[in-house]
């Protein structure tokens, strides 16, 4: 129903209801006909269905198994290991989840509690929940408005709705119709919205819509309907562990079947199978991603970005768009003076000078913006009151001009209050032996009224088309204009009407104000553009003022970018805005729905879309962005409980650097995969080509299960220590839809692994040959060892260890040393050796170990030697 379009009476008409309200028969009738006044949330699922959910993933149910075959063997240490990893995990997406549901319940606290409604004629209090179409609410300076409501009286009543517009400046209401029935949220003046909050004056509103059917109501069937999307990650571990399930099980079960053809025992290659596949799943990944997300999470705390959902940390790495609101995140939320019109020029207000004498213009436009001004000053220091009248104060207050000092020699004594009709105001003030008055407000109501302005040479009449050309300038610079005049008096007129006072004005300048864009965040933007990351503006200010804070922060820069208002978009069809929608760089004036179209829009094009947010109307979309920020400043509970990230100090800039650090945590989880999958193959390829090339089995049971134990846990964990490649922010984003194995990780482990096998099956065969005893303990320490040369060796995919240094990551250098050790305590203490069936090695025999376990150190840094040379040619050419 298009409410701001119709006059009063066909409201009241159309409502069946009359200044006097509903009768109390009438309103309870209507209770039960439309319900109460509440938002209505979706049966929810019970807290243990949410705990089972988490079982659902399929890495998790082949953990699961390996428990169970772990168990079958005896070997009970892994069993209770990997149900400890698979609860942890089970625990963490259920307290995510759980937390995700509150989002519904933050939006249910901003409903306003009581209403004063006129029933029977006489006000009175009611619960805001049995408010129902028809009734009269008054509303009051303090109170949230209860429900949607057309307004049918207003006294310089301003509303709060940036939770629902996302605009900072509260907005001066009115009754008057509306001509044009498709008209923004932001710019329906004669409507008030449930959720929103009087500021200022008071007024008067029939309810027009309650409960579901509120704009909040829309954003909350909204926020249940819409599924959050997996994360990258999640979805390349599904298919990662569905490949690995399978290829292990085939390898596991041609092992059994070969050591059988060849006559081996039959339990000792089933146990061998067993163990094997046990060693090929890597059940330490879940846990090891978990642990280097949480410890990402605590790292990004200092770049003020709080992770509320764990893969979050990830998925910002593979940002590809970041779309941003403007006020507050990539401006200040500071109304400031950006330029003054004065003496016949424009200058900048940090090379403006008063002047001296009382009478001259600059003095005079300073002591207007002083005196005809509502704001104060607060105790701490802080100036309180409108975002416009604040500016005012404060550059007023730097030039010496001080609010307080003035009053006592110029005391205010009369005034006529803003209102959206005159749009203006006036306030009159003693001045000398008489009285003064000051108006100002917007350019176009008062520059009819003024008869002269005041230039270096004296008064001279106004020039209509040089006001009009300084008003233009400023405004495409994305300024907001105030026309500042006044009029001497002798006395007090004793008709004090706006239509006897504010005529015969003289000009004294203009005041250009904006919202001016973070220093850091055009830094950012530009850092953005660099790694491959678009930025996009999406505010419900007006386009000159967005194009105007773009241009700045580098966000537009030509190119045949597009500025797209709220209501261009709606005259657009799906399939017109997606052709587009990777060309479009700003948004003006949108509504909730179109800036989750938007994020829909872009992820249909395979994006990965980082979405910012404060408001109430940003929920839906940031709960159905890859990830969604909220403010953490200015943003309300329902926007950070939708979100997966909070921007504790509401600057892009953070955002940037949070990205910086996900690509660092993704590029860490590549690392510990790689060596995951390496050592893994290493260890299945020799079990399976051993006996393939008649050899025996080259490892018992417990030496696999012991260098899966110690070699997939420590390093694998201190890979997420790994510091920041150099490039990092010098290469685009991933590509969305790219493999785990991508880069060359799949080629990469199977060729390191075959390498380790041949070392390993080399040795077997020479031993044998050589009728060594202890073969088996030279073969399982050379098997361990070949791991740790290559977890140094991955630390980086290009750069060599001899460039980045050994002891840059002292944690992983500390996990190398531990293992070294604990693989030689089962060598070299007498009560692990028949545990281990080990036997202690002499010294040649361990220095022989040990230089063949180098072997694949210098193979990976031979390869990397060769990366970096062809990149280089490439380059030259």
């Amino acid at each position: 129903m298009q409410w701001h379009h119709k006059d009063v009476d066909r409201i009241f008409s159309e409502l069946k209801t009359s200044p006097r309200g509903l009768s109390s028969d009438e309103a309870a009738a209507r209770l039960k006909q439309f319900g109460p006044n509440i938002l209505i949330e979706k049966k929810k699922k019970s807290p243990f269905i949410m705990f089972l959910y988490q079982f659902r993933d399929f890495m998790i149910l082949v953990l699961i198994v390996a428990a169970v075959i772990s168990g079958f063997i005896g070997e009970l240490s892994d069993t209770i290991a990997i149900v400890v990893i698979v609860v942890i995990n089970a625990v963490i997406g259920f307290v995510q989840e759980y937390r995700a549901e509150k989002a519904m319940e933050a939006l249910k606290k901003m409903a306003a509690p009581t209403a004063t409604v006129l029933r029977d004629g006489q006000p009175g209090t009611a619960p805001a929940s049995e408010l129902v179409p028809g009734d009269l609410v008054v509303l009051e300076a303090g109170r949230i408005v209860p429900a949607d409501m057309r307004l049918v009286e207003t006294a310089h009543m301003k509303v709060e709705e940036a939770a629902l517009t996302g605009e900072s400046v509260p907005v001066e209401k009115h009754t008057e119709v509306l001509p044009d029935e498709d008209v923004p949220l932001g710019d329906r003046g004669n409507m008030a919205y449930k959720g929103t909050f009087v500021t200022s004056g008071r007024g008067m509103g029939v309810v027009a819509e309650t409960a579901m059917k509120t704009e909040f109501g829309k954003i909350a069937a909204m926020l249940q309907e819409e599924e959050e999307v997996k994360t990258p990650l999640q979805k390349r571990m599904t298919i990662f562990g569905r490949k690995l399930a399978l290829a292990v099980l085939v390898i596991c079960a041609v092992v059994l079947g070969i050591g059988l053809l060849r006559g081996e025992p039959p339990m000792l290659m089933l146990l061998t199978a067993i163990s094997l596949a046990v060693a090929a799943i890597p059940e330490a990944l879940p846990a090891v991603i978990t642990i280097s997300l949480a410890i990402g999470a605590k790292k990004l705390i200092r770049q003020n970005a709080l992770i509320r959902k764990l893969p979050a940390v990830e998925t910002l790495g593979s940002v590809t768009y970041i779309c941003s609101d403007k006020t507050g995140t990539l401006t200040l939320n500071r109304m400031t003076v950006e330029e003054l019109y004065i003496n016949g020029r424009i200058v900048h207000a940090g090379d403006f000078a008063p002047g001296e004498g009382e009478e001259n213009a600059g003095r005079l436009l300073m002591m207007a913006l002083a005196l005809s001004n509502d704001a104060q000053a607060g105790n701490g220091g802080e100036i309180l009151g409108d975002p416009t009248e604040t500016a005012l104060f404060d550059i007023a207050g730097r030039y010496g001009f001080n609010k307080a000092e003035l009053e006592k020699r110029h005391r205010r004594v009369a005034e006529i209050p803003f209102d959206s009709d005159r749009k203006c105001m006036t306030t009159f003030h003693e001045w000398n032996s008489g009285f003064v008055s000051f108006t100002k407000g917007a350019m176009d109501i008062l520059l009819e009224k003024s008869a002269d302005m005041m230039l270096p040479e004296g008064r001279s009449a106004v020039d209509c088309c040089e006001i009009q050309r300084v008003n233009e300038t400023m405004a495409v610079d994305g300024l907001r204009v105030l026309y500042i005049a006044m009029r001497r008096w002798d006395h007090l007129p004793e008709d004090m009407s706006h239509g006897n006072i504010e005529k015969e004005l003289t000009l004294i300048g203009l005041v250009g104000m904006i919202d001016p864009p973070r220093k850091e965040a055009g830094e950012a933007v530009a850092m953005c553009r660099t790694a491959g990351i678009r930025t996009v503006m999406i505010t419900g200010d007006h386009p000159v003022t967005a194009r105007a804070i773009a241009e700045k922060l580098g966000i537009l820069d030509g190119d045949g970018m597009a500025v797209v208002t709220g209501r261009e978009l709606d005259q657009l069809s799906i399939e017109e805005f997606e052709e587009r929608v990777e060309d479009i760089r700003v948004y003006a004036r949108v509504a909730p729905e179109q800036k989750l179209k938007i994020v829909k829009a872009l992820q249909e094009k395979g994006q990965y879309i980082a979405v910012t947010g404060d408001g109430v109307n940003d929920a839906p979309a940031l709960k159905r962005a890859d990830i969604g920020i909220a403010m953490g400043i200015t943003g309300t509970d329902v926007s950070k409980e939708a979100a997966h990230m909070i921007l504790l100090d509401d600057n892009f800039a953070s955002i940037v650097k949070a990205v910086k650090e996900g690509r660092m945590i993704y590029d860490n989880i590549r690392k510990f995969i790689r060596y995951l999958l390496t050592t893994n193959s290493g260890e299945i390829l020799t079990l399976f080509l051993a006996p393939v090339l008649g050899l025996p089995i080259p490892l018992l049971p417990i030496q696999i299960l012991w260098i899966n134990l110690i070699t997939d846990g420590l390093p694998a964990l201190a890979l997420s220590a790994e510091p920041a490649e150099g490039d990092i922010m010098t290469r685009p984003p991933r590509h969305p839809q790219e493999s785990i194995f991508s880069g060359g990780i799949g080629a990469h482990a199977i060729w390191v692994g075959l390498l380790m096998a041949g070392i390993v099956i080399f040795v077997q065969f020479w031993s044998i040959r050589s009728e060594i005893s202890n073969w088996q303990t030279i073969v399982f320490t050379i098997l361990c060892l070949t791991q740790l040369g290559h977890v140094l060796a991955i630390r980086s995919e290009r750069q060599s260890l001899f460039r980045i240094g050994l002891f840059s990551n002292r944690y992983l250098l500390g996990a190398v040393l531990f293992t070294f050790l604990f693989q030689m305590a089962t060598v070299y203490v007498p009560i692990l050796n028949p545990i281990f069936k080990t036997e202690p090695l002499t010294l040649v025999e361990l220095l022989f170990t040990l230089a063949l376990s180098s072997i694949v150190f210098f193979a990976v840094e031979l390869e990397k030697f060769f990366k970096r040379r062809k990149t280089a040619v490439s380059q030259a050419y």
